[in-house]
């Protein structure tokens, strides 16, 4: 699974929509959902507030593992 089907999944996951991961991103509803289509690059930062957000590592999140593990604290 690439990293924009996972951020989807996790997104559906939580019951959010777009609009609110957008807000959270301080980004347009429109470019979050250009992220989920692959369309554009989503940027390290907004990968790193969403493995934040779900309590999710980066591993995880960007699809290099399917082993969930929780965003490092420390």
């Amino acid at each position: 699974m690439n990293y924009t089907e996972r951020v989807k999944a996790l997104r559906e996951d939580n019951d959010k929509n777009q609009t609110q991961i957008a807000k959270v991103l301080h980004v347009a509803q429109t470019t979050y959902s250009d992220y989920e289509k692959g369309k554009v690059r989503m940027p390290v930062e907004s990968l790193i507030e969403l493995a934040k957000l779900y309590n999710v590592d980066m591993n995880y999140i960007t699809g290099v593992s399917n082993k969930k593990q929780c965003f490092p604290t420390e």
